[in-house]
């Protein structure tokens, strides 16, 4: 397996993505690394978990997975996040790719 970016971690099976948050914003985009952190803008607000749902889908459809297979283990009210993808160990450096993709 080719290197992955700061910003993926493989956790046994599963496969964690460091995410800095930036809710509010114009539209919904992954930007791309910021440092060991995936920057990534969404338009709902934080309230309620509005931004962490937006940013769980966005990732999904990003990754070609499904939203339930895609958990924010921590940071629910921090800008900086991370969400578990499971299951996604062995594709790890595809879902790399994909995410590169989205630059």
């Amino acid at each position: 397996m080719s290197a992955l970016p700061a910003y993926l971690v493989v956790r046994g099976d599963d496969l964690e993505i460091r995410v800095k948050a930036v809710p509010g914003a114009k539209r919904d985009e992954i930007v791309g690394a910021l440092g060991d952190r995936l920057k990534i803008r969404v338009a709902q607000p934080p309230e309620g978990g509005r931004a962490n749902e937006s940013i769980r889908a966005l990732l999904a459809h990003a990754l070609g997975v499904s939203e339930r297979d895609i958990e924010l283990v921590q940071g629910q009210a921090n800008p900086q996040k991370s969400f578990h993808v499971r299951a996604a160990s062995a594709q790890a450096s595809a879902l790399a790719a994909r995410l590169a993709g989205q630059d």
